[in-house]
């Protein structure tokens, strides 16, 4: 028999499969959620999600509690100065059911100078569709939930505002039909915090008042994780995904 021939392997080859980005450190779901919500921020010219949307004053009444949360902002009643937005996430025809989300950010919620972002999705009622978006077409058609669960000092769930019923409901999402609600009465809802029983406690009031002078595509860059307080934060569970996707919709905006 023939002296058996062994090809050498190619190191070009190895080394070039060495550098392939599925390989690489740095390569995950992090930087290509940064990398597509910056695309579609810089196409939309507008925030990657919630596009268009109505941003008003408000105030946050913090309720008094049976017993104590654990939370020094929560176990202090008190009346602040806020700021709500109201969008709908694709932007789809006012007709159309769209994720529709509240975002509030209360001004002063721990000291002077520090503010607390909330940021809530239309969402089901029972204990599984409360963390799952639910499209609707009325604002007032259904509660607003975190969907992921927050830190609220010794427990943990989630977030939840349940519109309290107008007489001109229902009210469609669109910042126009917004605008035209507003003009005839605030938007009131209850703010709710999910217990160790899954069952829902009120935490305070948010009461939406009449439009700010900002465009449809302007909102003022909330982030959940950079305004947390000491006691009520979002866990950690998707942290990183999500501020990115934060950081690639406000790069796509400028």
């Amino acid at each position: 028999m023939g002296e058996r021939l062994v090809r050498p392997v190619r190191r070009d080859l190895v080394r070039s499969t060495r550098r392939q980005p599925w390989a690489s450190p740095e390569a995950g779901p992090a930087p290509a959620a940064e990398a597509g919500f910056r695309r579609l921020a810089r196409l939309r010219r507008a925030p990657a999600l919630h596009p268009h949307g109505l941003t008003c004053s408000a105030t946050l009444d913090v309720v008094d509690g049976d017993e104590p949360w654990g939370v020094p902002w929560l176990d202090t009643p008190g009346r602040y100065a806020a700021t709500a937005r109201l969008s709908r996430a694709a932007g789809l025809p006012r007709r159309l059911p769209d994720g529709l989300g509240l975002a509030v950010r209360v001004d002063q919620a721990d000291g002077a100078d520090r503010v607390l972002d909330l940021l809530l999705t239309s969402c089901g009622r029972s204990r599984v569709t409360r963390h799952v978006p639910l499209p609707r077409t009325d604002v007032l058609g259904g509660p607003y939930s975190s969907l992921l669960p927050y830190r609220i000092g010794d427990t943990r769930g989630v977030l939840a505002a349940f519109p309290r019923r107008s007489r001109r409901a229902p009210v469609y999402g669109d910042p126009a039909r917004l605008g035209e609600a507003l003009a005839a009465e605030p938007l009131v809802l209850d703010l709710c915090a999910e217990t160790s029983r899954h069952s829902w406690r009120p935490f305070g009031v948010l009461t939406v008042r009449a439009p700010l002078p900002l465009g449809q595509d302007e909102s003022p860059g909330f982030d959940v994780y950079a305004h947390s307080l000491p006691g009520l934060a979002p866990v950690r569970a998707l942290a990183g995904i999500r501020r990115a996707a934060y950081r690639g919709s406000r790069a796509g905006r400028r």
